[in-house]
């Protein structure tokens, strides 16, 4: 894959009809969960031999830099740079599982509330939901199929044999984002002028500006005051609540619907069978 070429597919188990005409676009970190993605499985790595304890260290500097600084350009490649040596050598197979058993207990409880009933919204209203994250695909994708997500655009680390050779094929950042979503309005037939984006940083300022209607999330400065001349949107996410909460609501809900639709088929029948003939 080239430098050039967008990392995005479906999210596992999501399908919302055929060529919506608009979507909106979630950046991860800081917007939709308010914990660095990329740093939050440490623990689950350093289990199972994949960290050191300096690599914890390190990695646990890094993130905190990262959400006490505006994750400008610096703050962003410093996280990228740290984080690419570090994977280099792992087998790609053990971090998926390591990921998947581990996704709760790495991302709870640090969910925004708000940007989970905005994705509700914006389901309701009949778009997708795009996920649009710098950090690797095999961390994004499992967080956004529990979010119930349409598609991700997410970095992708080059592989050889099974393990990650600490280059990247596709960097999921600045441009690139917006480079992405523009060939996902191309595919899924989405008007851009009527999409939605949401982002934290100022990096993700090509983001904002390739749709209609962008949004700044507990911005900083710097993008507080480029949301000013853009016209975008300014919202404060505050309320984190577990992403296990989250996926428990949703099976509940499902469930909820499943209930009455066989509790109406039920009552339709008996109806059907008792009444005067």
């Amino acid at each position: 894959m080239s430098d050039d070429a967008p990392a995005h597919r479906c999210a596992p188990g999501a399908h919302r009809g055929s060529h919506p005409r608009s979507a909106a676009f979630f950046d991860l970190d800081k917007t939709i969960i308010a914990t660095s993605s990329a740093t939050a499985f440490s623990r689950g790595f350093l289990a199972e031999g994949l960290l050191t304890r300096r690599n914890v260290l390190r990695t646990a500097v890094a993130q905190l830099l990262y959400l006490m600084g505006g994750a400008d350009a610096a703050q962003t490649e410093r996280l990228r740079a740290s984080l690419s040596r570090t994977v280099t050598g792992w087998p790609t197979e053990q971090v998926s599982q390591i990921v998947a058993e581990t996704l709760h207990e790495a991302i709870d409880p640090t969910v925004y509330a708000e940007a989970v009933d905005l994705i509700a919204e914006h389901h309701a209203a009949g778009r997708d939901v795009v996920i649009v994250s710098a950090s690797g695909s095999e961390i994004v994708e499992p967080i956004a199929a529990v979010l119930g997500a349409d598609h991700v655009v997410a970095t992708r680390m080059q592989v050889v044999d099974g393990r990650y050779t600490g280059e990247i094929d596709f960097y999921a950042y600045g441009e690139n984002k917006a480079r992405a979503i523009r060939d996902l309005a191309g595919t899924h037939g989405y008007d851009l002028a009527e999409c939605y984006a949401y982002s934290d940083s100022i990096t993700d300022a090509p983001m904002l500006g390739t749709v209609g209607h962008g949004f700044a999330v507990n911005p900083d400065r710097a993008l507080r005051r480029l949301a000013a001349e853009s016209g975008w949107g300014v919202l404060t996410f505050r309320r984190p609540v577990p992403l296990f909460a989250f996926d428990r609501e949703a099976r509940v809900a499902s469930a909820v619907v499943v209930g009455a639709a066989v509790a109406g088929v039920v009552a339709w029948w008996w109806w059907r069978r008792t009444r005067p003939r």
